[in-house]
């Protein structure tokens, strides 16, 4: 961490927490702001439902691509500069989507959007361990997830209220005056924390280097699968959230909130309680739980959606229970990631969120189409992405035992 990690930063913890978060949920509150106009912009421009979900994908894979960079350059340049510039180009590209009059265009910025807005979570994670220890960076960490998982599920609903009561179009705008509204606040009061003698050379060389000693680290891949992909597990409900939600349990639009009601909900359940037991237990021990969680309860999502028809009285609960189970174990993961090349702390960021929204744009563009008109596929596809990262954990513990049982080295 930044030897003088205590002088940059005066205010309350929990301040420097929230204006973190609200720069990490960029991402994925971007992602999903416009999906209830997707009917509507469909009209406007007369899109087919495959343009459609060209969109959302373009966005997804913009954001995976560049998000191997974001980091690297961080490591070089400061977390600042590349905070900001990514941030403008948010704003310039939310004003051209917001301008856009042919689906063409639409794709074009959305792809710009998604290659702009992984700078922030990417960017803030390295911040985090930049400036504090590992037990505090763990309840850091938590407080950021929260926001995060929170945006996925507040989006649609801020979406969809301001595409009732305007147009597309505005949903667009709201986005850029939100870029607007972040880069002021970054520029004011995020300080620099990555301290010169901890500056990577910017030259591709040493880039590549770095890469492949990421890259060629079988521990760091699976570190990143295990914190990556379990995500999907319930971003699957919610890209599929229309037809779930309308079809399979029959709530109208403005019902559609329960489902994000109780996302929210296990979100913030598990991240809080990750908070309080940093520091208390073993991080594997951390970790195991929310595994634990997560299988337990997507077995009995996929048994209860094979012997009975779905129904809003009971489908909806795996989803927050599945939910605080990822919350809980995801920021000591992250973590472990972090700090496994400490040199290198912005390039691993930027690699394990590659690692997550490469999966996240399989889903959106593949998967999701594929299951989400039958409540049993929707259930064993979100088991079976939660096993791929709980896989890789088993393997990790059985190759390294030691990772997990001590929180790391300043």
């Amino acid at each position: 961490m930044n030897p003088d990690a205590h002088k940059l930063w005066q205010a309350p913890q929990w301040a420097f927490a929230i204006l973190l978060a609200l720069l990490g949920m960029l991402g994925p509150f971007s992602i999903d702001t416009y999906l209830p106009a997707f009917a509507g912009i469909a009209q406007s421009l007369d899109a087919s439902p495959v343009q459609m979900q060209q969109t959302l994908s373009a966005y997804l894979f913009g954001f995976a691509f560049m998000s191997l960079f974001h980091g690297a350059i961080s490591d070089s340049f400061g977390r600042r500069p590349v905070v900001l510039w990514g941030l403008a180009v948010f704003t310039l590209a939310s004003v051209g989507c917001a301008l856009s009059q042919s689906i063409g265009q639409l794709i074009f910025f959305r792809a710009i959007q998604g290659l702009s807005t992984g700078a922030g979570i990417v960017v803030s994670r390295a911040v985090i361990r930049d400036m504090y220890p590992p037990s505090e960076a763990q309840k850091v960490m938590s407080q950021v997830t929260i926001f995060f998982g929170v945006a996925p599920a507040i989006a649609p609903m801020i979406g969809g209220w301001v595409f009732i009561h305007s147009n597309w179009h505005t949903i667009f705008w709201f986005l850029a005056v939100i870029g607007v509204l972040l880069w002021i606040s970054i520029y004011r009061y995020l300080p620099e924390t990555l301290h010169d003698t901890q500056r990577q050379v910017f030259e591709v060389k040493n880039l590549l280097a770095g890469y492949w000693k990421l890259g060629s680290d079988p521990r760091f891949i699976l570190l990143a699968l295990a914190s990556g992909v379990p995500f999907n597990g319930m971003f699957l409900y919610i890209l599929s959230a229309p037809v779930f939600l309308g079809e399979h349990l029959h709530l109208l639009p403005q019902e559609f909130f329960w489902c994000f009601l109780v996302t929210i909900g296990g979100i913030m359940g598990g991240a809080m309680v990750s908070g309080r037991l940093a520091g208390k237990i073993e991080p594997k021990k951390q970790i195991r739980h929310g595994f634990v969680i997560m299988l337990l309860i997507g077995v009995v999502n996929l048994a209860a959606n094979l012997f009975f028809t779905a129904h809003v009285s009971w489908a909806l609960l795996p989803l927050g229970i599945f939910s605080f189970g990822w919350a809980l174990m995801v920021p000591v993961v992250t973590l472990l990631v972090l700090d496994l090349h400490p040199e290198r702390r912005g390039m691993a960021s930027s690699l394990q969120m590659f690692v997550g929204s490469t999966a996240n744009g399989i889903v959106a563009g593949v998967i999701s189409p594929m299951v989400m008109h039958s409540t049993v596929g929707l259930a064993a596809a979100s088991l079976l992405m939660m096993c791929l990262g709980l896989v890789s954990w088993i393997y990790i513990r059985h190759r390294w035992p030691e990772t997990g049982r001590a929180v790391a080295p300043a």
